[in-house]
């Protein structure tokens, strides 16, 4: 005969003997429970690192410095993070967001047209790629490394092809005497002063940018999508989730910011070297797993992903103001990678023992 221990009362589980749901957390469970909490750790220590080893770092015209190199990177690490939340990759990111401003100025030059023209028809062929990257992944069922890396490459081959073709180099013609170029200057590549300070309109977008992917991750049924696929595609399928359309949707918001990161760099230079974008799609991912993205999927948030841009920026623009060689920049961003998702992975521990 074996003694049970008897069943506690309803009312003794909870404080209002109601529904366990009905439980309230603790805001230290909260906290804990927020994928970018490692990644705010780490820029606090990051900032007073840098505010203790460079003097200039901690001026007002230094600071708008670093949030325009933030935002620079951060633009594209908004919707990344969104694609890796849904458990894919996109290594075509960097060099599509060349192949847009590209498309824009060859467009406008050769036409001889608007550059606003130009523009319009870099958007429809920029998300016309995005698309192509998702149904190609949702058709063929390979994974998106092996999908992005030949978009990748085809891309890159592309991009110098057809501009030594129609420009003879490999860089662009110039466009700023065309009708419509100051106008769409002052859209991606203006800048506002605020307090003496020069802010570049670049930090405007990212900043929207990070409020609209926060408000689709925690308040739209899409943004339920895009966690439950990242988790678990096939779980999600048998109850119903649009796993090919949400897939394809979070490529198409990859494409519409290389677009809009494209269009800063056209109008900020007014011509475009071929062989830029390479390499830079690792730091757009690297922004995002210091922001708490899991490389698996189903993990992360948009705020994460502009905290370790931020990161990013002030490593990036702190070395510069420190007077250190510039080469250590790459050493210092694999270190912080490193630490931060040992950290991610410890908060997240911590999280789980404490539900």
């Amino acid at each position: 005969m074996t003694a049970t221990a008897p069943p506690v009362p309803d009312e003794d589980r909870t404080p209002s003997g109601g529904d366990e749901r009905l439980l309230r957390t603790s805001p230290l469970r909260r906290l804990l429970g927020r994928p970018e909490l490692g990644s705010v750790v780490g820029a606090v220590a990051v900032f007073l690192f840098f505010a203790l080893a460079a003097d200039s770092f901690l001026r007002a015209t230094s600071f708008g410095t670093v949030l325009y190199a933030a935002s620079t990177i951060g633009i594209m690490a908004v919707p990344v993070a969104l694609l890796m939340i849904g458990g894919e990759f996109d290594l075509s990111a960097g060099v599509l967001v060349t192949t847009s401003a590209l498309i824009s100025s060859m467009f406008s030059y050769q036409m001889t047209a608007n550059v606003w023209v130009g523009v319009a028809v870099s958007l429809l062929v920029t998300l016309a790629v995005g698309a192509f990257n998702g149904v190609m992944l949702t058709r063929t069922k390979l994974p998106s490394f092996i999908i992005t890396l030949g978009t990748f490459l085809m891309l890159t081959g592309m991009n110098l092809g057809f501009t030594k073709l129609i420009s003879g180099t490999v860089s662009t013609k110039t466009i700023a005497d065309m009708e419509g170029f100051s106008s769409a200057r002052s859209l991606f590549a203006s800048h506002v002063t605020v307090g003496g300070v020069d802010l570049k309109v670049t930090i405007l977008w990212w900043l929207a940018l990070v409020a609209l992917a926060t408000w689709i991750l925690l308040r739209t049924r899409f943004g339920n999508w895009i966690f439950a696929v990242g988790g678990n595609a096939d779980a999600a399928r048998a109850v119903g989730v649009p796993v090919r359309t949400t897939k394809t949707g979070l490529y198409m918001g990859v494409a519409f910011c290389a677009w809009v990161s494209g269009q800063h760099l056209l109008f900020s230079f007014d011509v475009v070297q071929s062989g830029e974008g390479v390499g830079n799609e690792l730091i757009y991912i690297i922004a995002a797993v210091i922001g708490g993205c899991l490389i698996t999927g189903g993990y992360g948030s948009a705020i994460g992903s502009a905290v370790g841009a931020f990161i990013f920026g002030m490593t990036s623009k702190g070395i510069v103001y420190a007077e250190w060689n510039p080469d250590w920049f790459k050493f210092f961003l694999g270190a912080m990678l490193l630490l931060a998702t040992l950290l991610n992975a410890w908060v997240r521990k911590r999280a789980e023992a404490t539900t």
